[in-house]
């Protein structure tokens, strides 16, 4: 089994530093049948799956620890919260998240963005006549966050986090908070290096998490990228994970074939100028969760978002 490496979060929990992304598709078959992808991650050596309540994959991550026949300890969980659920739907909908993955407790739940979207019992998202997720003013995060504080203290979450918060929101969650977040997960690759934010968390003891970590094709198909791959005798993806680690982020990549999946977690060790090279590729572009006609993002302008 590879030997993964573990941040320690400002819990004193050592988290898998590299985890395994539970996203599968937006149909139910697909997320259903995700264990088949998901086993084998598990039988190489995988420690972290990374789901979500919006991904509708819980139960399948349940699922497919049970098939693993892994002790649930030994799995890390990780979850997040909807951006419906806000507010006075925390408790409610934490409980049917740990329902869906058939334990008693998470690793790590996240609240997956800073922004309220408009609750409907029975549909993900509703739109307004532009074409933008509906948000509303309140409740505002910070309430939010109180109540997730209390999910902390009562041991069903290990650790609490947030997830696609900018400086200028964490600055805001401050101002209330009684408990720093111990994760913040965010879009994070070669082309959006996000310095200012690293430094910020790692100035305040919190983990940076990368989502859509390898920036896709836009950057495995960089020259500096594709170079250094020939250098180390990697793949591209291995040379941008390894790149991650190097500067002490987490990653979760989502990957459903096995031989990557075990390349994922078999990185090389990087030359400090080539962390360098690789970091200077930025241009702050966000490939996953950008803009949309109306500029806003899941409902939120940049300005809200702080990007």
């Amino acid at each position: 089994m590879p030997n993964v490496p573990k941040f320690k979060l400002n819990t004193g929990a050592m988290m898998p530093a590299v985890g395994l992304g539970g996203w599968a598709g937006t149909t139910d078959d697909i997320r259903k049948d995700a264990w088949q992808w998901m086993l084998p991650a598990l039988q190489s050596g995988y420690e972290l799956i990374d789901t979500a309540y919006a991904y509708g994959t819980e139960a399948t991550v349940a699922d497919t620890i049970k098939r693993a026949g892994i002790p649930r300890e030994k799995v890390w969980i990780t979850t997040k919260l909807h951006n419906q659920h806000h507010g006075p739907y925390v408790e409610e909908y934490f409980e049917i998240s740990l329902k869906n993955l058939q334990t008693d407790y998470v690793d790590l739940y996240l609240m997956h963005w800073p922004q309220a979207q408009k609750y409907h019992p029975d549909k993900w998202d509703l739109f307004d006549k532009d074409g933008s997720t509906i948000c509303f003013d309140t409740p505002i995060f910070n309430e939010t966050w109180a109540r997730m504080e209390k999910l902390y203290e009562s041991g069903r979450a290990k650790a609490i986090g947030v997830s696609n918060f900018s400086v200028k929101n964490l600055e805001k969650l401050f101002e209330t908070a009684k408990v720093v977040p111990a994760v913040n997960q965010v879009e994070m690759h070669p082309f959006l290096v996000q310095q200012d934010l690293k430094d910020y968390c790692d100035k305040k003891g919190i983990v940076l998490t990368a989502y859509s970590p390898t920036g896709y094709q836009n950057v495995l198909t960089d020259p500096t990228i594709v170079e250094l791959a020939k250098k180390y005798q990697v793949s591209p993806v291995q040379v941008v994970l390894a790149w991650h680690l190097a500067r002490g982020v987490s990653v979760v990549p989502k990957s459903s074939n096995e031989q990557r999946q075990k390349d994922n977690i078999n990185l090389p060790t990087l030359d400090p100028e080539d962390v360098k090279r690789i970091t200077a590729l930025d241009r702050g572009q966000r490939l996953c969760n950008y803009p949309d006609k109306n500029g806003k993002v899941w409902g939120w302008t940049m300005e809200q978002l702080g990007w």
